[in-house]
């Protein structure tokens, strides 16, 4: 048998918002990559039969089932996608190594460290057994953020000298938005520090291949109360009009922090769904001492570049089209010039994983890397609430080392 024939069957947890985009990409995959390996889409796992079994027929999943142990433990599963809230992610990625699945889960890794560090543990020792495991930031995967990351690897910035990372949504400023999942630290962890902040602390730490070691931060809840919610999918939802029954909000609704990282550079982050018309923008700019590049979500297939290498009469920041079959991911998708979105990037996910899953090799980031993140999250917690600044844990291979 060819690797060509290698078949990973793929069951997944959770079927909403990220289950969906999940979905697009496992059906994207390999009709757009010439892979190792290809994927089948066999089992999607929820909590209401109805739902899941509809979005099983929906999302183009071959059967469904209400048990996630029934699909972690099945031998007709290889691959188990993990898209629930955090309160379940240790739970059901412990499992599905123990039963020797490799594992795609979404971020934040956990919503405790102590559950993050069990979890990167258990990667760890499966990972002797060729099992892989990898969390699911998929901004690392939009073309200009990869090739952000190539232009600072390349010295193209010369020495990283400022980071400024903000990630802006304003889908909770009605203070009449019901009190949904991610609103509630039993089931999220934290609202938009763990929610948005870490994709922006993963992307920044990515590009520059520094880490945060120290944070100074603030955080707030502007609505302390909501009405209870009759129902809710993705980031939409409803509230209980009948009993006007509220409930007690225990996330953030915003985090502000400035850090160090380990290279020297200062940085500033802030996370917040309460700004009021921006839908997505995630935007980051990196300073050096040779240049500046510029990224932002919303025109996720450009960068701004400044060079300050060029003459003064021709220096001013330069907009890179990433769209070309030279830049990274695109030679499979659109003739030069054809502009990708938002789910391109979770195609992309699934092409790497599962060419380290068929090849044998590490996908990134591993859940070491998702644990550091959450090594972060806490020391920003931890910084807002004593008001000091607060160092960040080391994982456990930076103890052992």
């Amino acid at each position: 048998m060819s690797t060509h024939d290698r078949l990973l069957r793929v069951g997944m947890v959770g079927y909403a918002f990220m289950g969906a985009a999940h979905s697009q990409a496992w059906r994207t995959v390999n009709r757009v990559y010439d892979l190792p390996a290809r994927v089948r889409m066999a089992l999607i796992c929820g909590r209401d039969e109805p739902k899941v079994a509809d979005a099983a027929d929906r999302l183009g999943w071959d059967g469904h089932t209400t048990d996630w142990r029934r699909l972690v433990e099945s031998d007709e599963i290889d691959v188990v996608d993990i898209c629930t809230p955090g309160d379940s992610h240790c739970e059901i990625a412990i499992a599905a190594l123990a039963a020797g699945k490799h594992v795609l889960c979404e971020k934040p890794l956990a919503n405790t460290v102590e559950e993050a560090r069990q979890m990167a543990a258990a990667a760890a020792q499966a990972r002797a057994d060729g099992i892989r495991t990898m969390c699911g930031f998929n901004y690392r995967r939009v073309p200009a953020v990869t090739m952000m990351r190539q232009f600072v690897a390349d010295g193209r910035l010369g020495e990283i000298r400022h980071v400024r990372a903000v990630y802006l949504q304003d889908w909770i400023t009605d203070p009449q938005f019901p009190l949904v999942w991610r609103l509630q630290k039993d089931r999220a962890g934290s609202g938009a520090l763990g929610d948005i902040g870490a994709h922006i602390i993963d992307l920044t730490q990515f590009v520059t291949g520094q880490q945060i070691t120290g944070v100074s931060a603030l955080t707030e809840t502007f609505v302390k109360e909501r009405p209870l919610p009759a129902g809710s999918s993705g980031l939409a939802a409803q509230a209980d009009g009948h009993g006007q029954a509220t409930g007690q909000v225990t996330v953030d609704d915003a985090a502000v922090f400035v850090a160090r990282l380990d290279g020297g550079a200062l940085a500033t982050y802030e996370a917040s769904r309460f700004a009021t018309g921006r839908k997505n923008a995630l935007r980051v700019e990196i300073n050096g001492s040779l240049g500046t590049l510029v990224f932002d979500l919303e025109r996720l297939n450009e960068l701004e570049f400044y060079d300050a290498a060029r003459p003064a009469a021709e220096q001013g920041f330069t907009r890179i089209l990433v769209t070309e079959p030279e830049h990274p991911y695109l030679s499979a998708w659109w003739p030069p010039g054809h502009i990708i979105g938002y789910e391109h990037s979770f195609t992309h996910q699934m092409r790497d994983f599962i060419e380290a899953v068929a090849t044998g090799t590490d996908p990134a980031p591993s859940f070491a890397d998702a644990l550091q993140v959450q090594l972060v999250l806490d020391a920003v917690a931890r910084s807002a609430e004593l008001a000091a600044w607060t160092e960040v844990e080391p994982t456990l291979a930076e103890v052992a080392a």
